[in-house]
């Protein structure tokens, strides 16, 4: 009697000691606000500059609050909202406003903007020309495909004096059929994708090419010192975390947005690009 009631205490003992263990490891698996160790990881899709290397100079910082950042390059505008809204991503920063409530609007996407975090002032290079003032009549502009840029550009454009759109239109949404004045007959090439204009610009196609930031500073081209002209910094276009409606309210993304905007990510932005990236704070 005395070595069976011995073994069922040796048995309940154990069974304390096994429980003990799993919720120690349940709590040390816990970070904050219960979330394990799993969740504290932010997946984030992003163009390779400046976005994956702002994100990269993140990292640190986001460990020290808990979340660890993975993040995962692409080359082009399409698959980086593609793997968002099919969940491969928990987030992603590459867009600005009126490319995401574009794609939205296209695509029947429930996206939501979670921050803004930088500008990225659009260039035009040009092999031939040292100002825009020297194009000729009939000088072949080249843009990107991508219609939400073409607002800008030509509002760009507008600012510089080389046309004149209709008065009655939201020049955000301008396309080249809005151009109501355009006195030295410049000529539109929409034909390629944004990522390939820096190839198109050393191969020295067409007479002027206006490049995002991101891209000619991936092909080693100063935005500042290279373009003959560039945005002004104050553009409404700023690149935003995008997320999953209703995930903008959960804490990793908004220590991944408290974080981008901190003064450490700001000066480095401020550092590294020279003018070429403006971060914004709000």
């Amino acid at each position: 009697m005395k070595k069976w009631f011995s073994l069922v205490l040796a048995l309940a003992l154990a069974l304390v000691l096994a429980a003990c263990g799993t919720s120690e490891e349940e709590g040390n698996n816990a970070g904050e606000g219960g979330e394990s160790k799993e969740s504290a990881k932010i997946t984030v899709g992003a163009s390779n500059v400046p976005h994956a290397e702002i994100l990269e100079e993140a990292k640190p910082l986001l460990e020290e609050k808990g979340f660890e950042l993975d993040v995962v390059t692409f080359q082009d505008y399409v698959l980086p909202n593609q793997a968002l809204e099919s969940k491969d991503l928990d987030a992603n920063y590459f867009q600005h406003i009126p490319y995401l409530e574009s794609q939205k609007a296209e695509h029947g996407y429930d996206f939501t903007n979670a921050g803004g975090i930088h500008i990225e002032p659009i260039g035009v290079y040009s092999q031939k020309y040292k100002s825009l003032e020297e194009l000729p009549e009939g000088a072949t502009i080249i843009m990107s495909n991508s219609v939400a840029d073409h607002g800008r550009i030509l509002s760009m454009l507008e600012a510089e004096g080389l046309i004149t759109l209709k008065a009655d239109i939201d020049k955000t949404k301008a396309t080249i059929d809005d151009i109501s004045d355009n006195p030295k007959k410049l000529k539109f090439d929409t034909e390629y994708e944004a990522s390939l204009l820096p190839q198109i610009y050393n191969n020295g196609e067409g007479d002027a090419v206006l490049i995002n930031s991101n891209y000619a500073i991936d092909a080693g081209l100063n935005p500042l010192k290279d373009s003959i002209a560039i945005e002004d910094k104050d553009s409404p276009y700023v690149n935003v975390i995008a997320v999953r409606t209703g995930d903008e309210e959960k804490e990793g993304i908004k220590v991944l947005v408290e974080v981008l905007r901190s003064k450490e990510i700001q000066d480095f932005i401020l550092e590294k690009y020279k003018g070429a990236v403006v971060p914004v704070s709000e």
